[in-house]
């Protein structure tokens, strides 16, 4: 997977025809932190500034920063699919849980 990320966050940056260059902000979390670079190499060091940048006004606000994800995934499936994954992970010797992280992972690691 092609992500940048820094201390746990994730960049989502597009790039902008009219300003000739790279625009990002930090994906997953409601607060708006943006950066942007003309280079690779500066996006990167811009995204890694706007993170510790997000953080360090965050302590100083004492307030908690933002997580991008809880690590609680919520889904819905038809009743067929969560009986087979409850098989799946039963012959695995697994939870559900387990089980699917598993398979997450596996998934995105390609």
């Amino acid at each position: 997977m092609n992500t940048m990320t820094h201390k746990g966050y994730a960049a989502q940056i597009e790039y902008s025809h009219e300003d000739q260059c790279f625009v990002g902000h930090i994906a997953g979390i409601k607060d708006v932190v943006g950066f942007h670079g003309e280079s690779v190499s500066e996006l990167r060091a811009a995204f890694e500034e706007a993170v510790d940048d997000y953080l360090e006004t965050c302590a100083k606000l004492n307030r908690s920063p933002q997580k991008p994800y809880s690590g609680k995934l919520m889904l819905r499936v038809p009743p067929e699919i969560h009986a087979a994954v409850a098989v799946a992970a039963e012959v695995s010797g697994k939870s559900i849980n387990q089980w699917a992280a598993e398979k997450f992972a596996d998934a995105v690691q390609t």
